[in-house]
């Protein structure tokens, strides 16, 4: 039997760095190295895309209200 997994890896990394942008692109570079050395996941798991947006402490507490009022 043929069947579909939809998985997703959700994180939040707490990084010390000097701008959003920085830190986004320092957690990219990571995780991209971390697929690149072990092939697996896209051959077997069907690793396929990397997501993130960097935002500073306390402010994903409340993101949909944050949203809803703009």
């Amino acid at each position: 039997m043929k069947v579909k997994v939809h998985w997703i890896i959700d994180g939040v990394a707490e990084l010390e760095m000097d701008s959003l942008e920085a830190a986004e692109a320092h957690v990219d570079e990571v995780l991209r190295k971390v697929i690149g050395e072990n092939p697996v996941l896209v051959e077997e798991i069907g690793a396929r895309a990397l997501q993130g947006k960097a935002y500073l402490p306390g402010s994903e507490d409340d993101i949909d209200a944050q949203e809803n009022a703009e």
